[in-house]
């Protein structure tokens, strides 16, 4: 690693990036919600994510396509938070008049919202 890369990873330093490189996500639909699961590779990111990625941000991220509230439901021992997001789907697979696959887009969706991260939280951050 060159001196300024190791720079960049100093503790605490924070770098934007893009959910889907430090995440992997599923989701689904039934009926006129969408579920979201996000994976995080290890403790240190899973920790991270709970306290930044909130409802909210995720409700923020899809703007008008999530038209109730989305909840958020933590899932420690796989690492896993996921989301339901009510209202999300145009009224449901027999009634929407959207024309891609409903509830399967929102995990890439999702992925590709930018978040602050932690340098030393990144793949290979802290020498492992």
């Amino acid at each position: 690693m060159s001196a300024s890369a190791g720079a960049a990873r100093e503790k605490g330093t924070m770098v934007r990036v893009q959910l889907r490189d430090i995440v992997l996500a599923r989701s689904g639909d039934k009926g006129n919600n969408c579920d979201i699961s996000v994976f995080a590779p290890d403790e240190r990111v899973y920790e991270y994510l709970v306290k930044v990625l909130t409802p909210d941000v995720v409700k923020a991220h899809f703007g008008h396509w999530v038209q109730g509230p989305v909840e958020r439901f933590e899932v420690p021992n796989v690492l896993a938070l996921k989301f339901v997001c009510h209202e999300a789907l145009g009224g449901g697979a027999s009634s929407s008049l959207r024309l891609d696959n409903l509830g399967k887009c929102f995990g890439p969706g999702l992925l590709r919202l930018e978040i602050d991260f932690p340098a030393d939280l990144l793949p290979g951050g802290d020498d492992e």
